[in-house]
């Protein structure tokens, strides 16, 4: 039931902020040029917005594993991704790209991700971190059919995040 109550939670925050303004952006005051976006954002918020300058060159860098791009192949129509993360958070700026860039190898499509940017004490727009229980970002949440499958927080377990990814995907 919990997991029914936080789904229409989710879309209804989704669909009430993409009827107004989907995130706020407002200057980082600890990076000087660096924004903090707040709310649902679309990856190509990221890819052309000037002051992350930090996206391509973390995702230029990362080649994935031929199995978890396989993973992520297959998983196509029957998961999504509800992810957290902060503009201003470095853990962010090294798995984000790199998450992204197994969704573009994979195939993955755009509307099978959510990503929802949170301030610098971990609060999102419409109360997203608080019905999700978000502690530390980025966190990835895999969804199937709307309910939570398991969720890998910054790194992972093993420091293999994408290999963790992979595993709850089969």
């Amino acid at each position: 039931m919990k997991y029914l109550i936080l789904s229409f939670v989710l879309s209804n925050t989704i669909s009430l902020l993409s009827a107004q303004t989907p995130y706020t952006s407002v200057p980082d005051p600890q990076q000087p040029g660096g924004k903090i976006l707040n709310g649902v954002i679309s990856k190509y918020i990221f890819i052309n917005d000037t002051s992350c300058t930090w996206y391509k060159p973390s995702q230029d860098i990362f080649t994935p594993k031929k199995e978890v791009v396989d993973a992520f192949n297959a998983s196509k129509g029957k998961f999504s991704f509800l992810i957290f993360g902060g503009s201003w958070c470095d853990d962010t700026h090294f798995v984000l790209p790199k998450f992204f860039r197994l969704q573009e190898l994979s195939g993955v499509p755009d509307s099978a991700i959510s990503f929802i940017g949170v301030d610098r004490d971990k609060r999102s727009l419409g109360n997203l971190t608080q019905a999700f229980e978000i502690k530390n970002v980025p966190t990835i949440i895999v969804l199937k059919e709307g309910k939570e499958v398991g969720r890998v927080v910054e790194y992972g377990k093993t420091g293999k995040w994408d290999t963790e990814l992979a595993e709850l995907l089969k």
